[in-house]
């Protein structure tokens, strides 16, 4: 069977590796526009307050190790588009001239998601960073050991925007965390345990805004940014985006079922709703197990999960996804711990 796999963070990788593993005789071949792959983006914050020592170690899996696999791993080649109905994906190579179709009988669609940015004015200055690949991390290290830059604004207190903001206020710099929700990780812990959480943050002087939208930003002659918003301005001397991702399946954007956001679609075995084509990781829905219904919810550990079982029921519908609870990656279930008084322990420990 010729199976293509576009993209190759977590859900990628791994539906190779399962691929290969219980079917090595499979023409598996892997299309990713980076020159890297598997980079554990969740660990960027460990990595900036010392715990990580080398960025290096956050990849779990290299291209060549999957071409001895037996794939064959087109790194620095993008998908420009996708006929469903002649199973053919036009790629081209972004170091150079050449294009090409590759034919496959089915397709596994990792493509993950891109930082959410805000349409508003000054959001493209070079100082108002992301936070999500190998390269944001190297520029957040080299930010973090700037001697010039003191102050640091997160926008955005979900997951990545609370472990930013504790990264940040272990190496001594001068952090304000900005939420447009009524509390810290809104969509996580209920008002009375997020209390509890933000109070161990402030407790550790780091400030938190919230019900505080960004309107714009603006930087000085001395190079301070500016952060308008609906009720007190803020100066910081960077700002890290930490509010979101977005879906990165447009390739397949009136091809197959999406939901709001923009995010594939699947059933119980990361199938869409085209059945030659599967889909895992942040780029895909995932069961909510709560709720018993679907949710976007761009978790590694739920991508890892849904990537294996990508690569079993490619092969035939067996497995079912047991959905997620939708937990904090590491480290943070660890820093938040279930609830109540062990919240403010554990956030104190992470903070100390």
């Amino acid at each position: 069977m010729r199976i293509l796999v576009i993209g190759c963070t977590h859900a990628g990788t791994n539906a190779v590796q399962q691929i290969l593993t219980a079917h090595p005789d499979s023409e598996v071949t892997v299309v990713e526009r980076h020159d890297d792959i598997s980079f554990l983006s969740c660990g960027i914050p460990l990595y900036l307050e010392g715990t990580v020592k080398r960025l290096e170690d956050m990849f779990y899996a290299t291209p060549a190790e999957l071409r001895r696999l037996g794939a064959t791993v087109l790194t620095r080649h993008e998908v420009q588009s996708i006929d469903l109905d002649k199973h053919t994906a036009h790629v081209i190579d972004l170091d150079g001239d050449s294009e090409r179709d590759l034919n496959y009988d089915k397709l596994i669609m990792t493509t993950g998601s891109t930082v959410t940015r805000p349409n508003i004015t000054g959001a493209d200055n070079p100082k108002i960073m992301p936070c999500k690949s190998y390269v944001h991390a190297q520029r957040l290290a080299a930010a973090a050991n700037d001697a010039h830059i003191k102050h640091v604004a997160v926008i955005g207190a979900g997951y990545v925007g609370v472990e930013l903001a504790a990264s940040f206020n272990k190496t001594g710099h001068d952090v304000t965390l900005i939420e447009s929700n009524p509390q810290i990780l809104q969509n996580y812990l209920d008002i009375s345990n997020a209390v509890v959480a933000q109070q161990a943050l402030t407790d550790h002087d780091i400030k938190v805004q919230l019900n505080t939208s960004v309107t714009g930003f603006t930087e000085d002659d001395s190079g301070s940014i500016t952060i308008h918003t609906n009720m007190v301005d803020t100066q910081a001397d960077i700002v890290i985006l930490a509010f979101g991702f977005t879906p990165a399946a447009g390739l397949l954007q009136g091809k197959v079922d999406q939901d709001h956001h923009g995010a594939i679609i699947v059933n119980d075995y990361q199938q869409s709703s085209n059945p030659d084509v599967y889909a895992a990781g942040d780029c895909a829905v995932t069961r909510y197990n709560p709720t018993g219904k679907t949710a976007y919810i761009p978790l590694a550990s739920s991508a890892v999960r849904q990537g294996r079982l990508a690569g079993i029921n490619v092969f035939g519908n067996a497995v079912r996804s047991q959905g997620t609870q939708a937990h904090p990656p590491q480290p943070l279930w660890h820093l938040l711990c279930h609830h109540g008084a062990h919240t403010t322990k554990c956030l104190q420990a992470g903070l100390h």
